[in-house]
């Protein structure tokens, strides 16, 4: 057992300096390979996360820049239909005011017409009876002058 114990010591011995090796191979891989290439990855990462980032923030703003612009053209397209909206209502009642002017004119001018064709009508009459008359006295004074003769 002396034995096996002399000739482990002695491979721990030998395998010691190889131990020692692969431990100061690691710590500096670890610090001057890893952590560097670690540090590129994370700033990358970073990097191209931060982009993502910025361009979703970018998308939102447009988005929501995209609602406020719909939102006022909205607006505005309600404002100019009631605008014209009104001029229509406007313009309507203008019309009708116009159309019921012209209806009262044309109205008091067929009743002046009619007024001035019944006083022509009443003179037109009181002529033909004052004549009707003028002309009886001139056909009775005919058939009397041609018996008299």
């Amino acid at each position: 057992m002396d034995k096996i114990l002399h000739q482990l010591g002695e491979l721990l011995l030998t395998a010691l300096p190889t131990f020692l090796l692969i431990l100061f191979l690691n710590y500096y891989l670890k610090f001057v390979f890893f952590k560097p290439l670690e540090k590129a990855l994370r700033q990358r990462y970073d990097a191209t996360e931060g982009a993502r980032k910025l361009a979703e923030e970018s998308l939102q703003r447009a988005a929501a820049k995209t609602a406020d612009y719909e939102a006022t053209l909205r607006a505005a397209r309600g404002e100019i239909y009631q605008a014209q909206e009104q001029a229509y209502k406007e313009l309507r009642e203008g019309v009708t005011a116009q159309i019921a002017e012209a209806h009262a004119k044309s109205d008091a001018a067929i009743k002046q017409a009619r007024a001035a064709l019944a006083q022509d009508v009443e003179a037109a009459k009181a002529g033909l009876a004052q004549d009707s008359e003028t002309v009886a006295n001139q056909i009775v004074e005919s058939i009397l002058r041609r018996r008299a003769a």
